[in-house]
């Protein structure tokens, strides 16, 4: 409540009351201290407390970190029904639902386009695939135009050289007719030049704001059993409190598994089972012997040093690994720097590129999505297509989940 009332000193109690029941938020959380409250109810809390102000513009930067696909859907539909903010959201179907103009900071400018982000991308790759068609053209066009310009150029010299006769012709020669020739030849020699000039100032113009993402390489080992884990009533336990109770699945080659559910069902446990952590459970869990298995955890702030101890820790291929970094979008001057001044989404990239140089049976992601801007997720979604690993995954971006997933499983 102190919170609220600092950041709106004169709010309405039964106004703020009717946010909170629209962001599905009950009232008791007003009588707890603030850093008690989930990153989702904080983010909840902040946004009613922030749409009672008078006049208000908000500027709301990724909302959607923490939330889950329920609660995504539930923030996406409240701000549907709200008017007057910029949203920084990295969530494609979340985009979708509650924006109707899309503000992209691309390259070179800055581009205003009416509609959700599914129209502006479409609109994106039209525009993209027509300049590198025209680039082609302008390419060959300034080639024909080059050759051209060279060859009249060379004829006009020739030309003007027989104006003074050969030694042995004796013949008159006709030199006025002969140096208007060769000049007509030069003018149509610098039009072709002016042509290609022109040819090649429109090229400059093209390009400049194509999202140029290099594809990614995994290597997913084969497992001789077709079946890798299964779980049958599995609970796990934290002390007496039990986090998720009669778990049963089974993960065969090929399987990509989304595991879905509300935060604090017991999603991360599953995994950290599944990837050998000492944790208390009942049930029966077997993982096939041998199993290497490659695991991208969803907390990131144990990442400290720099990129070339954090490869050799791990036991990766540095160059592989910076190669790796480098397409996803990483510039140079991040090399120098300590893992730990990264930014999130930088921290996760670091995680998902190590899991990439690793030759796995199966891959174990927990929420590597997070903070991982949309052109990244498409290129990440490509390659798990493309080479189909065995992939148990959490993420609550349902694009992805739509896109990858080939079995679900909903705690």
């Amino acid at each position: 409540m102190d919170v609220i009332s600092d950041m709106v000193p004169d709010y309405v109690q039964w106004e703020l009351m009717r946010e909170l029941s629209l962001l599905k938020v009950s009232e008791d959380v007003l009588y707890r201290p603030f850093d008690s409250l989930s990153n989702g109810e904080q983010t909840k809390v902040l946004l009613a407390a922030l749409f009672l102000k008078e006049d208000r513009f908000l500027l709301i930067d990724e909302p959607t970190n923490h939330l889950d696909m329920h609660a995504r859907k539930l923030v996406s539909d409240y701000l549907k029904s709200k008017s007057g903010f910029i949203l920084v959201s990295h969530d494609r179907s979340f985009l979708d639902n509650c924006v109707d103009h899309i503000l992209s900071i691309n390259k070179t400018n800055i581009e205003i386009q009416k509609g959700n982000f599914s129209d502006w991308w479409e609109n994106k790759k039209r525009q993209d695939q027509f300049e590198l068609a025209e680039n082609e053209k302008l390419k060959k066009d300034i080639k024909r135009l080059s050759e051209a310009a060279s060859r009249t150029s060379h004829w006009s010299d020739e030309v003007e050289k027989t104006k003074n006769g050969t030694r042995n012709s004796g013949s008159k020669v006709d030199k006025g007719y002969i140096g208007h020739k060769a000049a007509k030849m030069m003018k149509r020699s610098k039009a072709i030049e002016q042509r290609q000039q022109s040819a090649a100032e429109e090229k400059s113009k093209l390009l400049k704001n194509i999202e140029d993402s290099e594809s990614l390489k995994l290597t997913p080992l084969p497992y001789h059993k077709h079946q890798l884990a299964a779980l049958e009533d599995v609970s796990i336990y934290y002390g007496e409190k039990r986090v998720c109770a009669d778990i049963r699945f089974s993960i065969e080659q090929g399987d990509r598994i989304a595991l879905s559910g509300k935060n604090g069902s017991g999603k991360s446990s599953i995994l950290k089972l599944i990837c050998g952590e000492e944790l208390r459970y009942t049930g029966t869990f077997r993982k096939g012997s041998q199993l290497k298995i490659s695991y991208v955890s969803q907390d990131t702030s144990h990442l400290q040093g720099n990129l070339t101890d954090y490869a050799g820790q791990h036991g990766i291929d540095e160059s592989l690994f910076k190669a790796i970094l480098r397409k996803l979008d990483f510039s140079r001057i991040q090399f120098e720097k300590d893992i730990s001044a990264f930014s999130g989404g930088q921290k996760k990239k670091v995680l998902i590129a190590k899991s990439l140089c690793e030759k796995a049976h199966l891959y174990v992601w927990d929420e590597p999505l997070n903070f991982i801007d949309v052109m990244s997720r498409m290129q990440i979604e490509e390659l798990l297509l493309e080479y189909a690993p065995t992939i148990l995954f959490v993420e609550h971006d349902s694009e992805f989940c739509n896109h990858i997933a080939t079995k679900r499983i909903e705690l």
